[in-house]
C-alpha cells in the first residue's frame, strides 16, 4: 500500500538532505510506524491469555530495530538459525523469550540453542526427539496439517511443505517427548504467508485447539501454549483492504474463553509475525541512473536484487512512487515502464509494465513496505552488494544502523583466513 502519509508528510521533505548525508540506495525504517503498529497489536490482544509477540527476526534482522521492539514492546523473538538467535540472547533475550523454530536442524544447532540458557525449542521432525541432546523441560511441535487445509502462494500446499509433523506422527511425538523427561508443552503452526483473510487465522486457532483436544486425550497432557506462526499480510497494493487485526483479536477471545470452558484451563497465544510488524514501515530510496527505450521503456536505477528480491522472486507487488514527480507527463506512449536494477538477469526488476509519472535521470524512486524480507534476503551475485540501513527516530533524527557493503567485504572470505591445503593420499 502507499506508506503511511505521516510517514511520507516527515520523510520526503527531509530526503534532499538525507541523500547528500548517506547516498543512494537505502532502506529507511520509520520508528514511530513499527511501535504505534507494535502498541496496537498488544492492545487489540490484552483480552486474550498471556498473548505475546514472537518477532520473526528473519523479517529485519538489525539488532537496532530488534532491540526497539524489545525495549518498547516487550516482543520475543522467533529464531530460525543460530546467529539469529545469538543476535536475540546479545540484546539480553532469555530462555522464555526466544523461540527457536528450525527446520532440517543439525544436533550441534541444537547443543548450541540449548546452551548459554536455553529457548524454547519448537521441534519440526519426529525423528528430531531423539537428536537433541538434552530434553528441556519445555518442548514444542511444528504441526503439519496436510490436505485438510490449503496454504497460499508462498508457502506452497502444506503436504508439499518440508515443514512440521503429520496428523498421524502429532500424538507419538508427544508421547516420546514425555518419555524422554519433556513435562510441558507447546503446539505450533505456520500453513500460510502473507495472509489477509483473518478468518484463515480464526480457522488455525480452532485447528489447533482440536489438535490439543486430541493430545490431551490420548497422552493427558496439558498446553502451555499455542503458536499460530507468522503469515499475517499486508496490503501490498493500493486497492487492498488491509488484515483485520481486530476481528482475530476479538474472535480469538472468544475462543479461548470456549476452550477455557470445556478443559477447565487455557493456554496462551503465542505469534511470530515479521511482516505485519515491520514490513509497511520500511521504503528503498533509489535514484533513476538511465530512462531508456528498447522493446520496452525501462527507468534503470541505482538499487538491484541485492536489495530488494521479493519482486524477482515471487513476482511480488511493490508500490513506486516518483519523489516530486506525480501528476506529470507520462513516459513513452503508454507511460508503462520495466523499473529495473543492474544485475546480469532479466528479472531483475523491481516492476514490470507500471505506470509511472514522467522522470529523469537523477530522480528518485521510492519502493515501499521494504521493512521486511527487503535487504534480509540480499545477496551478492554479480558483486552488486547490499545497501545501507537508516532509522527514521521519532524526534526527526537519521540514523544509520547498517553500512552499505563494500568490496573488501565481498572479497573477505576470499582473502582474510589462514591458508590451509590438503594434499590426497598424504597420511
Amino acid at each position: 500500500m502507499p506508506m503511511s502519509l505521516s510517514f511520507a508528510e516527515r520523510l520526503q521533505p527531509a530526503l534532499p538532505q538525507i541523500v547528500e548525508a548517506f547516498g543512494t540506495p537505502f532502506h529507511v525504517y520509520d520508528e514511530a510506524g513499527m511501535v504505534e503498529g507494535g502498541r496496537r497489536l498488544n492492545q487489540l490482544f490484552a483480552a486474550v491469555p498471556g498473548f505475546r509477540e514472537y518477532y520473526a527476526v528473519k523479517a529485519l534482522p538489525n539488532l537496532r530495530i530488534l532491540e526497539i521492539l524489545r525495549r518498547e514492546l516487550g516482543f520475543g523473538f522467533d529464531c530460525s538459525s543460530i546467529p539469529e538467535l545469538q543476535m536475540a540472547r546479545s540484546l539480553g533475550a532469555g530462555p522464555d523469550d526466544i523461540m527457536f523454530s528450525s527446520n532440517n536442524t543439525s544436533p550441534a544447532e541444537y547443543a548450541e540453542a540449548l546452551g548459554n540458557g536455553g529457548c524454547i525449542l519448537n521441534l519440526d521432525d519426529i525423528t528430531f526427539i531423539d537428536k537433541v541432546p538434552l530434553m528441556p523441560e519445555l518442548i514444542c511441535f511444528r504441526y503439519n496439517p496436510g490436505n485438510r487445509r490449503t496454504g497460499n502462494a508462498i508457502i506452497g500446499k502444506p503436504e508439499e511443505a518440508k515443514y512440521g509433523l503429520r496428523h498421524d506422527q502429532i500424538i507419538d511425538a508427544y508421547r516420546l517427548a514425555l518419555e524422554r523427561g519433556a513435562s510441558r508443552f507447546g503446539l505450533h503452526t505456520m500453513v500460510v504467508s502473507n495472509e489477509r483473510n483473518y478468518e484463515y487465522m480464526v480457522a488455525t486457532i480452532e485447528m489447533l485447539f482440536g489438535i490439543c483436544k486430541e493430545v490431551t486425550e490420548a497422552t493427558g497432557i496439558r498446553f502451555e501454549f499455542i503458536n499460530i506462526g507468522g503469515g499475517i499480510g499486508i496490503p501490498y497494493r493500493p486497492e487492498q483492504e488491509p488484515f483485520d487485526l481486530a476481528g482475530l483479536a476479538e474472535k480469538a477471545a472468544i475462543l479461548f474463553e470456549a476452550f477455557w470452558r470445556e478443559t477447565g484451563y487455557t493456554p496462551r497465544l503465542l505469534m511470530e509475525c515479521g511482516r505485519a510488524i515491520t514490513g509497511p514501515h520500511g521504503v528503498l530510496v533509489t535514484r533513476v541512473l538511465n530512462v531508456m527505450s528498447k522493446y520496452r521503456d525501462y527507468v534503470g536505477v541505482d538499487a538491484c536484487m541485492s536489495s530488494l528480491m521479493r519482486p524477482a522472486m515471487y513476482d511480488a507487488y511493490h508500490h513506486i512512487t516518483a519523489v516530486g514527480r506525480d501528476g506529470r507527463e507520462k513516459r513513452g506512449v503508454s507511460g508503462v515502464v520495466d523499473v529495473v536494477g543492474s544485475l546480469c538477469e532479466n528479472n531483475d526488476k523491481f516492476a514490470q509494465q507500471r505506470e509511472l509519472p514522467a522522470v529523469e535521470d537523477g530522480d528518485y524512486l521510492l519502493i515501499q513496505d521494504t521493512g521486511a524480507h527487503g535487504l534480509a534476503m540480499g545477496f551478492q551475485y554479480n558483486g552488486r552488494l547490499r545497501p545501507k540501513e537508516l532509522l527514521f527516530h521519532r524526534d526527526g533524527s537519521i540514523e544509520l544502523i547498517r553500512r552499505a557493503e563494500t568490496l573488501d567485504d565481498y572479497l573477505r572470505t576470499q582473502t582474510n583466513f589462514e591458508p590451509r591445503t590438503l594434499k590426497l593420499g598424504e597420511g
